[in-house]
C-alpha cells in the first residue's frame, strides 16, 4: 500500500510541475538512454534552458521590455 502511495505521490508531483512549466529532466534522462542509446543528454542546465526557450521563445521579439 505505501509503494503505492509513493508512486501516486511521485507521479502527482510529476504532473504538478509540468501543469506550472517545470518539465521532469528524470523523465528526459530516462527516455534519451531507453529511446535514444547513440545521442547525447543534455546536462540539467542544457535542459532547462532548452525547454525555457522552447515555451517563451529565444529571443526578444516584440514584447515590451
Amino acid at each position: 500500500m505505501f509503494n503505492d502511495l509513493a508512486r501516486f505521490g511521485t507521479y502527482l508531483g510529476q504532473a504538478a510541475r509540468l501543469m506550472v512549466g517545470l518539465p521532469d529532466y528524470g523523465t528526459y534522462v530516462a527516455h534519451m538512454r531507453a529511446t535514444h542509446p547513440d545521442l547525447p543528454v543534455m546536462s540539467e542546465t542544457e535542459f532547462f534552458r532548452n525547454r525555457q526557450e522552447a515555451r517563451y521563445g529565444s529571443g526578444r521579439s516584440g514584447g515590451c521590455c
